[in-house]
């Protein structure tokens, strides 16, 4: 593996903290401990969610596209999982930052940048990957 990949898992395993912390906060708004409405309780569900998701798909692929034979390209587009990651669960709770929000805000928009981001990056570490497995053949 290489010296940028090991480093960029290291500090992702660190943000497992943040994400865990996250889910104190979920847990305290399911309560009813933090004043929320339906959107942001949906909004923060689906952040928490998608932020402990992407980040283990994330360092999946990155670990995938580190094997010998798969392509640089491959394993930097792949870490658009990881971007997305960054993306999508700020999207989600800064999107109905306020009081009581009847709709998401322009952050919303991170949300769709972070899809796109994740799309980039499994199909493109799929496409290395499979362009290795191929050439191997």
């Amino acid at each position: 593996m290489s010296p940028s990949a090991l480093i960029t898992c290291g500090i992702v395993l660190f943000t497992v903290v943040g994400i865990a912390y996250g889910g104190t906060f979920l847990l305290r708004v399911v309560a009813g401990d933090v004043s929320t409405n339906a959107l942001q309780k949906s909004s923060f569900r689906a952040g928490h969610a998608h932020a402990g998701m992407l980040v283990t798909l994330g360092l999946v692929v990155r670990l995938l596209t580190q094997q010998d034979g798969v392509p640089a390209w491959a394993d930097t587009l792949g870490t658009g999982v990881l971007v997305a990651a960054i993306l999508m669960p700020l999207g989600f709770f800064l999107s109905v930052i306020g009081k009581d929000p009847q709709r998401r805000n322009g952050w919303r928009w991170s949300i769709y940048a972070g899809a796109a981001s994740l799309s980039v990056g499994v199909v493109g570490a799929g496409a290395g990957l499979l362009a290795a497995g191929i050439a191997a053949l």
